[in-house]
C-alpha cells in the first residue's frame, strides 16, 4: 500500500512539474505612475504562474524599474524570480514601448538571449518580443506584443505574423498579448490553418470606464495563440481582478486590461 502511495505521489509531482503556466497581462503605462501598494497586488495575483509576460512596460525612466521592484517583491514571497525587459520598440510613428519577462528560475530557464523581432519592424510599430524558455530539456518560444490601437487597424501589423512560424521553424512559438482584434477576426486565418489555436473564445478583456450593472468588460484583444501539434493545451482562463476593488476607477489604476492565462505540457 505504501508502495502504491508513493509512486501516485511521484505521478502526481512529475505530472505537475511538466504542466506550465503562463500568464500575459497588459499592465497599462507600467512603470513609476505604479504605487507600492500596486506592485504588490500585482505581485500576489501573477505569483502561482511560471512565466509572466507584461506589455505596455514604459520606454523612458521609471519603466524598466518598476518590473526589477515587482520581481524583488516576488522574491521575498518564496520562490526565486528571474527577468528580462526589452529595448524600446523601434516605433515612429506611435508610442514605443518595452515589454518584460519574469520567470520562476526552478520551473523554466531561459536558453540564450530574448530579442526583438526586427524583421518586420518597419511593418509592425511595436516589434513582438521573443524569448525561448526551457522546460524539462524541451522548449517553448513566447512572443509578447502589443498591437496599434483599433481605430489604426491592428490587422495591419497582424497579418506579418503568418510568416514568423517560418521565420523560425525550430521554434515553438507560442503569440500571446493585445492585439487589440478579437480572434474571430480572419486576419489570424493563416495561423489557424497552420494548426495555432486561440486559448479563448468569446472572451472580452478589457474593463469598460464603468460597469453596466454586472457587465465590466469591453473588448476581446488579449489572447494566446499555440500550435496545438507541439503543446498539449490543460486549461485556460482570465483573472477578474477589478472584482477585489470596491470601484473600477480604483482597479483601472492598476491596467484597464485583464491578465489572461493559459496552462499546457510539452509533446
Amino acid at each position: 500500500m505504501k508502495n502504491i502511495l508513493r509512486f501516485v505521489l511521484l505521478f502526481i509531482s512529475i505530472q505537475s512539474f511538466s504542466q506550465t503556466k503562463v500568464l500575459s497581462w497588459n499592465l497599462e503605462n507600467f512603470g513609476k505612475s505604479k504605487s507600492q501598494s500596486g506592485l504588490n497586488f500585482v505581485a500576489k495575483t501573477i505569483l502561482d504562474y511560471d512565466i509572466v509576460t507584461i506589455q505596455e512596460v514604459v520606454a523612458g525612466y521609471g519603466g524598466a524599474q518598476a518590473v526589477a521592484k515587482l520581481v524583488s517583491i516576488l522574491n521575498e514571497k518564496g520562490s526565486k524570480w528571474d527577468y528580462t525587459i526589452s529595448d524600446p520598440t523601434s516605433s515612429s510613428s506611435y508610442k514605443t514601448e518595452r515589454y518584460a519577462f519574469i520567470w520562476k528560475t526552478n520551473k523554466v530557464k531561459l536558453k540564450g538571449n530574448a530579442w526583438l523581432e526586427k524583421k518586420y519592424h518597419l511593418e509592425i510599430d511595436r516589434e513582438p518580443f521573443f524569448a525561448t524558455f526551457e522546460i524539462n530539456k524541451k522548449t517553448v518560444t513566447l512572443v509578447s506584443f502589443h498591437a496599434i490601437t483599433k481605430t489604426k487597424q491592428p490587422e495591419t501589423e497582424i497579418k506579418y505574423f503568418k510568416f514568423l512560424p517560418q521565420e523560425y521553424p525550430n521554434l515553438n512559438l507560442i503569440f500571446t498579448g493585445d492585439f487589440n482584434c478579437p480572434e474571430k477576426h480572419s486576419v489570424f486565418n493563416p495561423l489557424k490553418k497552420m494548426g495555432y489555436s486561440s486559448i479563448l473564445t468569446n472572451q472580452k478583456t478589457t474593463l469598460k470606464q464603468k460597469c453596466n450593472g454586472d457587465v465590466c468588460l469591453a473588448s476581446e484583444f488579449d489572447n494566446m495563440f499555440y500550435n496545438n501539434k507541439s503543446l498539449n493545451y490543460i486549461n485556460s482562463g482570465v483573472l477578474l481582478f477589478y472584482q477585489k476593488f470596491n470601484t473600477l476607477q480604483e482597479a483601472r489604476k492598476i491596467s484597464d486590461h485583464i491578465p489572461i492565462w493559459f496552462e499546457f505540457s510539452l509533446n
